[in-house]
């Protein structure tokens, strides 16, 4: 049973940043890309980056362009989220996914770790 543990999320005023980290156990990590998903109050849950299963590729949502970097340490088992320049429209539940594609159709999540941007 693959295991996802969000952590790092808070409370942040606008223009702030905040890293966000995902620990994976109960199996080889190298085997799954890595994603970060926000879902914010009303609205249902969009991608917001992606990368490969060796770190060498990534993947952004327009919205995060610029502004966020995912990263991942393989040797630790964990995925990163760098969040710069926060907007109040970045507030939302932050989630982590492990996948065998880069689909994230079938995969793995965390319970998630909220992120909330003050004006």
């Amino acid at each position: 049973q693959v295991h996802l543990v969000e952590s790092g999320g808070g409370l942040v005023q606008a223009g702030g940043s905040l890293r966000l980290s995902c620990v994976v156990s109960g199996d080889t990590f190298t085997k799954y890309a890595m994603g970060w998903f926000r879902q914010a109050p009303g609205k249902e849950r969009e991608f917001v980056a992606r990368i490969t299963w060796k770190g060498s590729n990534t993947d952004y949502a327009d919205s995060a362009k610029q502004r966020f970097t995912i990263s991942r340490d393989n040797a630790k088992n964990t995925v990163f989220l760098q969040m710069n320049s926060l907007k109040p429209e970045d507030t939302a539940v932050y989630y982590c996914a492990a996948d065998r594609t880069l689909r994230f159709v079938d995969g793995y999540w965390g319970q998630g770790t909220q992120v909330t941007v003050s004006s």
